[in-house]
């Protein structure tokens, strides 16, 4: 397992210097679908992964290149540190299920893989 989680974590930084994502949209499905892993426990195994300044050097590739909006970027972290707290908390409640959970997470990466596609 160790080498699986070392690859996926190659791929999905990689795909996160290219595109931005990598948690929730490579990491938990591949944690979930090919290595058994619980929807939340994938969830929060990504996020401790995100946790330290995985970004750093990429950053530093995308500001010398003049493509980093220093003060858009600190707004979106605002954002995401409240929304994250509150999405974990309503995640980790007893009545949502992993199952609800995995459902809505596929509906989710469908509607932006659509809207990518064909719009």
């Amino acid at each position: 397992m160790v080498v699986q989680l070392l690859f996926l974590g190659l791929v999905a930084g990689t795909l996160g210097g290219m595109f931005g994502i990598g948690g929730g949209a490579i990491m938990v499905p591949v944690l979930v679908m090919l290595m058994g892993f619980g929807q939340k426990f994938a969830t929060g195994t990504a996020l401790f992964a995100q946790l330290l300044p995985i970004g750093i050097l990429g950053v530093v590739v995308y500001w010398k290149e003049g493509n980093l909006g220093i003060k858009q970027g600190l707004l979106l972290a605002s954002g995401l540190l409240v929304g994250n707290l509150l999405g974990a908390l309503f995640a980790n409640q007893p009545w949502v299920s992993p199952m609800a959970m995995k459902k809505a997470f596929g509906v989710f990466l469908l509607a932006v893989g659509a809207r990518y596609l064909f719009l």
